[in-house]
């Protein structure tokens, strides 16, 4: 470990982040591996607690370590990051990143487009009935997100009576409908977790979390309104920007 330098003119706080910013990236700790204390690494250091708090606090916001409330700081595991993709399925795109997805229903009930708060462009009566499909997505056993996934029961008829735990709501849709899905728009905003989902999501109230809405659209028009929460230390979106000249 390197010896910090305090005549550098680089406050010691950013010189124990770029230490452990390297120790991470050489592989020291592993992803979800869980760090040494403040305590230790102070020692470690020759510096204060509050000398290493500042450090960790930036690697956090960086979105190397993950802080979970009493437990302590952790490599973030990064593999799960939601890059350029079609209009596919959460099953899908783990399927693409090599991981297992998972879905434990946690309401699945009839409602009115009425009480659902729907976007204008789905096109319903308030009086149409929905299907309302809350389920916690996984990524193996490892809780990500609650989704919530509003569809138009007119339009399929028995969807509210299958069961989707483990089962891909897409691959229903398109093996019971023949629905292939053509486009959808995503509007991504940061917040933190509520405490209603808190406890589903393993996290504490107001962890970091995104907020996601999309309305998918088929040949037919749009056919599904999804509300998401997951988890910011395990879900990331990476886009590519060009320049379109």
């Amino acid at each position: 470990m390197p010896a910090l330098d305090p005549s550098s003119g680089v406050p010691l706080y950013m010189q124990v982040e770029r230490s452990l910013r390297r120790r991470i990236d050489a592989g020291e700790w592993r992803a979800g591996e869980k760090l040494p204390t403040e305590g230790e690494l102070g020692k470690a250091y020759g510096v204060s607690r509050v000398t290493v708090r500042q450090a960790l606090a930036r690697l956090v916001d960086r979105g190397a370590l993950v802080r979970e409330q009493g437990r302590g700081t952790f490599v973030r595991d990064t593999s799960l990051t939601a890059g350029a993709r079609g209009v596919t399925s959460f099953s899908a795109e783990l399927r693409g990143l090599g991981h297992t997805s998972g879905a434990r229903v946690l309401e699945q009930v009839v409602v009115t487009a009425g009480e659902a708060d729907l976007p204008p462009e789905m096109g319903l009566d308030p009086r149409d009935s929905l299907l309302r499909l809350r389920r916690l997505r996984t990524d193996g056993s490892r809780p990500v997100g609650v989704q919530t996934a509003l569809l138009p029961i007119g339009r399929f008829p028995g969807l509210a009576d299958v069961d989707f735990t483990d089962r891909s709501l897409y691959e229903t849709l398109r093996e019971n409908f023949g629905v292939i899905p053509r486009e959808a728009i995503e509007t991504f905003t940061v917040g933190g977790v509520l405490g209603e989902d808190a406890p589903t999501l393993g996290v504490a109230p107001g962890a970091h979390a995104f907020y996601v809405e999309r309305l998918t659209f088929d040949a037919a028009g749009p056919f599904e309104y999804v509300r998401s929460v997951m988890r910011g230390d395990r879900y990331r979106v990476r886009l590519a920007l060009r320049d379109p000249h």
